[in-house]
């Protein structure tokens, strides 16, 4: 084989570097050039030197030459094999299994690795896969994210059988991990490695039998992950602290409690001692059982071991007090918590308040917060009064939002968002308009989405005044409405018959940056409809139509109720068809709605024929779609009824406010009804 310089980068200086694992070369110049500055050399063949068991010593050379191929192909070919095939075509000699398994061993990416590994034995003449080159390829498909993964490795064991090659212990360790990771393995696939370890006359170490207890726990089989810890009992063999954590939180699980208490046991008798996550386990166990005795048992266990609890075990121990209803333990706990410099967090407060509430107890919130003073920040703070707020507790929640204006300069924008909307639910509107205005002294800014929220809560409770003035101050010192904010508005207004300025606002809305969406027209025909102004009402649903918004079943349903009101049946009809040819379909509440305007003009064949096509289009009668059919059903010549007046249009907003009858009794009667028509 002849080498030349530089073609084939060989260089020669007087102070060449040795590697310990390089092939060693000999050869002798056989052309110089006249300025010496290049040379073809002769090599002879090198003497490949083996090992103590007589493999041949991997070629470190020729493994950096093939992985530097495969990883930056010198070529301009698109395909790194191409240049690797007229590489070892200029080589008299072959590849060996254990240089092969090197430069597995060197490639980074698992897909480039497996062509690599097919090549082997299509492209290079006598090479066989052993049983090492296996183990790699299983290795580096072990460690991967292919989505091929699983596949891939049951062609290569499959191609294992098939070529007769016998795996070792490791091969097997390394199928149980890869089936056995919960992510697409199963049983079967395990016991396929067992069948292998039998037809390999192979035995399992200790290390093989943990692979194969944690396989059968990540695929949730207590069970069989028992079985393998007895064999391994057995047999001698011991777990590790992890091991058994693992088997223990399996069975804990899984409710097993006795083989449980006994791996505990047999785990203290192997002299492997427990550590904090093994009595959290324990603990957690029993807690969830209902036995927070047993569970404060082996929290005192673990602390006269010298074993400092961490969060979770603390967190574990006061849920299980809390569960029993243990107020006083629960407590007590988290004082020894706190003394021992453990940081309670979210989740430990939610346990107290929980238990707080449920017993009736949540004036001894302002113990726990003294008792974990220290910890208590503007954060946790927040979180008290969000979570006060969302169990229902305003005032609790108003409390200790209070204590935190005062210990604390800055304040939280979810803490006085969560107090904005505890304030509103509970009919505080005074109140949260008041912090709406003084939460910029604490360096919260108060945004748009808060001011929707006071809107919302004044619009509902009919407090106008508040809303014109709140509006006004929003225009004048921002921030600035959104969307959301004009169909508020318009809808608060709309509620309260004031039509003029429900119109104002939506013209507002139409001049400024927000367009009107479909919610605002919705909400402006309500407005219009239900305060007797029906043709201008039916302008608005035109003018959306031209604008490119398609109606939704809100308004179809919304102006049908308003044609139906003024007994304008026709209308009425003529918008559910134009409804129905548009696409849109309606819901139970539409049905009810013409329902109820057909029985009230005393059309009872066509409001006969309308239930037939609600039952058509799969929807189910609701209590009001009883009431209906109960009124057609025992006077259906009825043309007028007495009705109730609204004091601000003069007639009725809802026709639909009627008592309802036992369910039971509704359907009995409507099932009589309807055997005659139908």
């Amino acid at each position: 084989m002849k080498l030349r310089h530089p073609c084939h980068c060989l260089r020669l200086t007087f102070q060449q570097q040795f590697r310990c694992f390089a092939t060693k070369y000999t050869g002798r110049v056989v052309v110089e050039a006249e300025n010496g500055r290049s040379f073809a050399v002769e090599v002879d063949a090198p003497t490949l030197q083996i090992d103590s068991r007589g493999y041949a010593l991997p070629r470190r050379d020729l493994i950096c030459k093939i992985s530097q191929i495969l990883k930056s192909p010198p070529s301009a070919s698109i395909d790194p094999f191409l240049d690797l095939s007229d590489y070892l075509d200029t080589l008299t000699l072959t590849l060996t299994p254990s240089e092969a398994s090197e430069i597995l061993k060197s490639l980074k990416y698992p897909n480039l690795a497996l062509k690599f590994f097919r090549f082997c034995p299509s492209e290079i003449p006598k090479f066989r896969h052993d049983c090492f080159t296996y183990n790699r390829i299983l290795l580096i498909l072990s460690k991967s994210s292919l989505p091929t993964r699983l596949d891939c490795v049951r062609e290569i064991v499959d191609e294992m059988e098939r070529s007769g090659i016998r795996g070792n212990i490791s091969t097997v360790n390394l199928l149980i991990g890869i089936f056995g990771d919960g992510q697409g393995g199963g049983v079967k696939e395990l016991i396929r490695c067992l069948d292998l370890v039998k037809k390999w006359d192979l035995r399992l170490n200790c290390y093989s039998y943990k692979c194969l207890l944690q396989a059968y726990i990540r695929l949730s089989n207590s069970d069989k992950a028992l079985e393998v810890y007895q064999e391994m009992r057995r047999r001698g063999y011991r777990l590790d602290i992890f091991a058994y954590n693992m088997l223990l939180d399996a069975l804990a699980r899984d409710q097993k409690v006795d083989q449980a208490h006994k791996v505990f046991e047999d785990m203290k008798k192997w002299h492997c001692e427990p550590d904090e996550y093994t009595y959290t386990i324990l603990i957690r166990m029993t807690g969830k059982l209902g036995k927070p005795g047993e569970s404060l048992s082996f929290f005192q266990e673990m602390l006269s071991k010298g074993i400092s609890p961490n969060l979770i075990a603390y967190n574990t121990m006061i849920e299980a007090l809390a569960k029993g209803r243990m107020v006083d333990k629960s407590i007590f706990v988290f004082s020894k918590m706190v003394e021992n410099s453990c940081r309670p967090n979210e989740f430990t407060y939610s346990i107290i308040l929980n238990v707080l509430a449920a017993e009736g107890q949540l004036g001894r919130l302002d113990e726990v917060v003294e008792i974990s003073k220290r910890y208590m920040n503007k954060s946790i703070y927040a979180y008290l009064v969000r979570t006060l707020s969302k169990l229902g507790h305003a005032s609790e929640a108003h409390r200790l939002f209070c204590n935190m204006w005062s210990f604390h300069d800055r304040g939280d924008r979810d803490a006085y968002l969560s107090m904005l909307e505890s304030l509103c639910n509970a009919k505080k509107v005074t109140e949260a308009i008041d912090l709406l205005n003084k939460m910029n002294e604490k360096g919260v800014k108060a945004d748009t989405f808060m001011y929707n929220t006071v809107f919302s809560a004044l619009g509902k409770l009919k407090q106008i005044p508040h809303l014109h003035d709140l509006y006004e101050k929003m225009k004048q010192d921002g921030p600035s409405p959104d969307i959301f904010t004009y169909n508020i508005l318009i809808s608060s207004f709309g509620r309260v018959g004031e039509v003029e300025e429900a119109l104002k606002i939506f013209e507002e809305l139409a001049n400024s940056n927000c367009k009107p969406d479909i919610v605002s027209y919705n909400s402006l025909i309500n407005c219009l409809g239900k305060n007797g102004d029906i043709d201008e009402a039916h302008m608005k649903f035109i003018e959306m139509q031209e604008k490119g918004f398609n109606p939704d079943v809100v308004t179809y349903s919304t102006l049908i109720e308003c044609f139906g009101k003024t007994e304008k049946v026709e209308m009425a009809r003529r918008l559910f068809d134009e409804m129905l040819a548009a696409g849109c379909y309606p819901n139970i509440v539409t049905y009810n709605i013409l329902l109820d305007c057909l029985e009230r003009s005393g059309r009872t064949s066509e409001a006969v024929s309308l239930y037939a096509k609600l039952k058509e289009q799969g929807l189910t009668a609701d209590s009001i779609t009883y009431t209906i059919l109960e009124r057609l059903q025992s006077g259906s010549h009825r043309t007028s009824r007495v009705r109730r007046q609204n004091p601000i249009t003069g007639w009725v907003v809802s026709p639909l406010r009627i008592e309802v009858k036992s369910e039971q009794k509704k359907v009995r009667s409507w099932g009589r009804w309807e055997a005659v028509y139908f």
